[in-house]
């Protein structure tokens, strides 16, 4: 059954690359080389610490372009693939964050100040990042509960009994998403964090014990 999930992890990353999603396709790939890696992996913790490097480099990234921060070449060439668009909406949302950065404005309120939102045709109130969106509206408390969440399913991976390859490869694909929401708006979709919860929760479970050469219930 291995080598099927493998063929259909490939079958999305070539979906992803074909239909010209950069983010699917760079996070399919690195889940499906992770996955291969995980087999000879025997340190489960040295390799979740590496994948929750992985994901504050993303948090620090998106911090950076939201407050200008990167050199000019850097911020060229991503400008290119978040759009200019985008890395507006996060300077208004570091902005936002940075006016209340305790508790934040509210839940929802971000499109209610944000005028490159009210200026767009088509507009959904967001800033396209979980860490910008929970910062501006919930301040740093939300910020710290988020990443709280992301450190306990990481610390309940290593906790798992399962194995090593099935919790890093878990993982992988959780820092994967945790890397999308950072640049995009993948935590806004309920089957996205949905099928994130059953992950996590398929490879944190004990496994079913099997009853060998038990007899069963009495007239069956």
């Amino acid at each position: 059954s291995r080598p099927l999930l493998w063929a259909l992890a490939l079958a999305v990353t070539c979906t992803a690359l074909v239909l010209g999603s950069v983010a699917g396709f760079a996070g399919s790939a690195g889940v499906l080389l992770c996955s291969l890696a995980a087999a000879r992996t025997r340190q489960r913790a040295v390799a979740l610490i590496a994948l929750a490097l992985a994901a504050a480099a993303a948090v620090a990234l998106a911090w950076g372009v939201a407050k200008d921060a990167l050199p000019e070449g850097l911020t060229a060439s991503l400008e290119g693939q978040l759009t200019g668009h985008r890395m507006a909406l996060w300077q208004e949302a570091a902005a936002v964050a940075g006016a209340e950065p305790v508790r934040g404005v509210g839940p929802g309120r971000f499109g209610e100040l944000s005028v490159t939102a009210q200026q767009s045709a088509v507009t959904d109130g967001k800033p396209h990042s979980a860490v910008l969106q929970q910062t501006a509206e919930q301040g740093v408390v939300g910020l710290a509960l988020l990443a709280a969440v992301f450190g306990w399913l990481l610390y309940g991976l290593w906790r798992s009994p399962r194995s090593t390859a099935v919790a890093v490869s878990a993982g992988a694909a959780l820092t994967a998403l945790a890397v999308v929401a950072c640049l995009g708006n993948a935590l806004s979709f309920t089957p996205v964090t949905v099928g994130a919860g059953l992950l996590a929760g398929l490879a944190a479970a004990r496994p079913a014990a099997v009853a060998v050469g038990r007899p069963g219930p009495a007239g069956l």
